[in-house]
């Protein structure tokens, strides 16, 4: 793996980083911290072409395999997507690949699945609850936006959403403009709010439905529902989205793949 040269900005990077007592980072992966960094500059937009491999082997003066596994690792965390005979892009939740990588609800019979319809039921600007406020790194009091939506499978509804999201970020977010949107809400926040979701942290539980979520499930209360409580990451690991979801799996299972 090529050294980088005296005068290259990883070579100045590592040096402060020692001074500071800094454990030593593999160069791929300060290659990749720094591709973060464009990204979350916006350097390059979702759904942009970035630079070929080469070009960023010359920008960071690296061999170009150190930066290939960089981009590698990226691609592999779905913050880049790679394009046979296109190149490397910035993803994006329009795109179809990406675009329901965190709805993990599946059929349990093959073809039984059809098209999920999305039912806002409320969008209000509130105070954060103080576990709210905790969750999305906020100070006690801050404004966030709330949500709770309803999504149905085959017209019959499956899933109940509470989700909080800050206030500061999401100016303009409203009842109409989610009633209005046609695309994923993830690809919403992308392209209205510029805020990018690139992972997310779940806990998940076995609950009995209330009365305000069994009438909104049209079953009765007390019948088993899955809970997921999901806290969702954009670049730099800054929490952008809180997430309660109630499912109910009388058809469906809640499907995940671990690395």
């Amino acid at each position: 793996m090529a050294d980088p040269r005296p005068d290259s900005p990883l070579r100045t990077r590592t040096a402060r980083q020692t001074g500071e007592g800094a454990a030593f980072s593999p160069l791929y992966r300060q290659i990749k911290d720094l591709l973060v960094q464009s990204l979350e500059r916006g350097e390059w937009k979702p759904g942009e072409l970035i630079p070929s491999e080469i070009d960023l082997a010359a920008r960071f003066q690296v061999s170009q395999g150190t930066v290939r596994k960089a981009v590698d690792e990226l691609a592999a965390e779905h913050m880049l997507l790679r394009r046979q005979g296109k190149g490397t892009f910035v993803a994006t939740h329009h795109e179809a690949r990406v675009r329901y990588r965190f709805l993990r609800l599946a059929p349990d019979e093959a073809g039984e699945g059809g098209r999920a319809e999305n039912h806002v039921l409320e969008c209000r600007r509130i105070r954060a609850p103080a576990e709210i406020a905790r969750a999305l790194e906020l100070r006690a009091g801050e404004t966030v936006v709330s949500i709770r939506r309803q999504l149905a499978m085959n017209h019959a509804p499956v899933i109940i959403d509470d989700i909080w999201v800050p206030g500061a970020a999401f100016r303009g977010l409203t009842l109409d403009l989610l009633k209005a949107n046609r695309v994923p809400l993830y690809g919403l926040f992308e392209s209205e709010f510029g805020v990018s979701m690139v992972r997310a942290d779940e806990k998940i539980r076995a609950v009995a439905a209330s009365e305000e979520v069994a009438a909104l499930l049209h079953v009765t209360p007390g019948t088993p529902l899955l809970q997921v409580d999901r806290i969702s990451y954009t670049y730099g690991d800054r929490p952008m989205e809180v997430r309660r979801g109630l499912y109910l799996t009388d058809h469906y299972h809640y499907r995940n793949s671990l690395n």
